[in-house]
């Protein structure tokens, strides 16, 4: 799991990155297009998949204690 968050974190910065690119130096059309629907929604994935990854101090002691199994 440790793999999927450091992941994330990478395209995170990446995705921010090139969305304050495209707000700063204001290139083609072209590239804010690709940048709209290509780094927003990576953005938003990959901070959703941060903030999944991190429980709760309650939650991590009931995994602890009693892990999910399936049914």
């Amino acid at each position: 799991m440790d793999k999927l968050k450091t992941t994330s974190i990478i395209l995170l910065i990446l995705s921010l990155a090139s969305i304050i690119y495209a707000i700063i130096y204001n290139p083609a059309t072209w590239i804010i297009y690709i940048i709209s629907l290509l780094a927003i929604p990576i953005a938003i994935l990959s901070f959703g998949l941060i903030i999944m990854k991190k429980g709760s101090k309650e939650e991590e002691e009931a995994k602890r204690i009693e892990p999910f199994i399936g049914y």
